[in-house]
């Protein structure tokens, strides 16, 4: 492509709506796994190898949905653990059921934040993507989850507040900023400006928004009042 606006055109040209959308995006696969040829799970019978943008199957009773989801939770539902074989060492074998608990990754959590919160800073509504980041608020090394609700997206020097205790949020996500800046460090007029604001973005979804809980830890472990 010559140049960018040729290269968004093109990108037009292949999606099924009318409106204009320049966004480029992608889907994140946060919990894979990966079969042996053994037992690999058979496509569709109705999958197209020229099939570019995904496709969704609805768990019917006798579909190919359901034979595919089912197909998948007998894998994804197993603990693989090792054994010793009489000859040949140690070998990999399904054992017992137990059901796992899937867990986001860094990268995933990431992603999902930044999603939840319109790629918009929670507390200031800046959009700006490179200097945006997706906080915890009981920190991973607390053993903190990555969770959207253990998430607030915001802008990196607000992070660095948060993370450092001069910043925190109540539950009704209301900032709290810190005297401690202004002793410590003879400033912070732009933070004391944003005291006692509400967020200006929030999940849509009531589950995805921060979580009491977590907000309370911060409060009680990370704040300092």
């Amino acid at each position: 492509m010559p140049d960018l606006l040729h290269f968004r055109r093109k990108i037009q040209e292949l999606r099924r709506d009318s409106e204009y959308n320049p966004a480029i995006g992608c889907t994140v696969l946060t919990q894979p796994f990966y079969l042996d040829n053994e037992n690999k799970i058979d496509p569709p019978s109705d999958w197209s190898s020229n099939i570019v943008t995904g496709k969704s199957y609805e768990i019917l009773p006798g579909s190919e949905g359901l034979r595919l989801f089912e197909a998948a939770q007998t894998f994804f539902s197993l603990e693989p653990k090792v054994e010793e074989g009489e000859n040949s060492g140690p070998t990999v074998r399904f054992g017992k059921e137990q059901l796992i608990k899937p867990r986001l990754g860094q990268g995933g959590f990431r992603v999902v934040v930044m999603d939840e919160y319109s790629r918009r800073c929670a507390i200031t509504g800046e959009k700006t993507l490179p200097v945006l980041e997706a906080a915890h608020i009981k920190p991973y090394s607390e053993n903190g989850p990555h969770q959207i609700s253990n998430g607030i997206l915001m802008r990196s020097d607000l992070h660095t507040l948060f993370d450092n205790g001069y910043l925190t949020l109540t539950k009704e996500f209301h900032v709290e900023v810190s005297r401690r800046i202004r002793e410590e460090f003879s400033n912070g007029r732009e933070y004391y400006a944003m005291h006692g604001k509400r967020l200006v973005s929030l999940p849509g979804n009531s589950a995805n928004q921060p979580d009491p809980m977590f907000l309370e830890w911060h409060q009680s472990n990370c704040y300092k009042d």
